[in-house]
């Protein structure tokens, strides 16, 4: 039976108004960015569950036996919120489980979690995403700072190699530049793989009988440019990552 990834987030809904001279309307979209890291995970044989921002509120798991139902997880631009005001919670005040809990519970028991930065990981956004101030940090290989941890780079920034690792085994030396990342710092005990600006760009740790690992810019545009999403070492970077962590 192949084992089985929960991919949370990755996906948006946008509002425009358009204005013409006198009369203005309104069209609305929405997005998912989830379809590269998916394409990349599956085609290394495991089954993906997604769960996009707005059913990923209602439909996370809840309990340890739903969540032990996959080998990994993967936060991917969605933030805390998200997770601790369930409707149930927030419109009625009624007690939910923390999920964010439940995410370090995971990993303590054996189970894998994975990172990858954007508006709404890490702190993100105008601090907006608010990881740091959870328990998942408790489970994570780097420090999520307390502000906009944002850095934007519309020139390109290349990532650099700090240590040879299982999860870029393989993976061309040819790394694309990336338009920005997530600023993080390393945590006492955990591996340094590659660096971004001189922080952390891949880290992974080990905690309990668990492992997690971040990646700390986007697996898909904006931060993530055409160049990286058709680069030959796309997939192999996230089977490589995946198969470390659930090894």
């Amino acid at each position: 039976m192949a084992k089985k990834v929960l991919i949370a987030g990755e996906s948006w809904m946008s509002y425009t108004t358009h204005v013409k001279g006198f009369d203005s309307f309104y069209t609305t979209l929405y997005e998912e960015g989830v379809k590269y890291i998916r394409a990349a995970i599956e085609k290394a044989g495991y089954e993906v569950d997604f769960l996009p921002n707005h059913l990923a509120a209602s439909d996370f798991p809840y309990t340890m036996e739903e969540l032990k139902k996959y080998d990994c997880v993967i936060l991917s631009d969605i933030g805390a919120n998200t997770l601790l005001l369930p409707a149930e919670t927030f419109t009625k005040s009624i007690k939910m489980p923390n999920r964010c809990q439940l995410i370090k519970d995971y990993v303590l028991e054996g189970g894998s979690l994975i990172m990858v930065g954007g508006y709404l990981t890490f702190s993100g956004v105008d601090a907006k995403g608010r990881w740091g101030v959870t328990p998942v940090q408790d489970v994570l290989p780097v420090k999520v700072l307390d502000i906009d941890d944002r850095m934007e780079h519309p020139e390109g920034i290349a990532p650099v190699l700090v240590k040879e690792h299982d999860v870029i085994k393989d993976v061309p030396k040819n790394w694309p530049e990336f338009l920005g990342y997530n600023k993080t710092v390393l945590l006492e005990g955990a591996e340094e793989v590659m660096t971004i600006g001189g922080d952390p760009f891949i880290a992974v740790g080990n905690y309990g009988k668990g492992k997690s690992a971040v990646f700390t810019s986007d697996c898909a545009p904006h931060w993530g440019p055409h160049e990286f999403i058709e680069w030959e070492g796309y997939d192999l970077l996230w089977k490589n990552m995946v198969d470390y962590l659930v090894k």
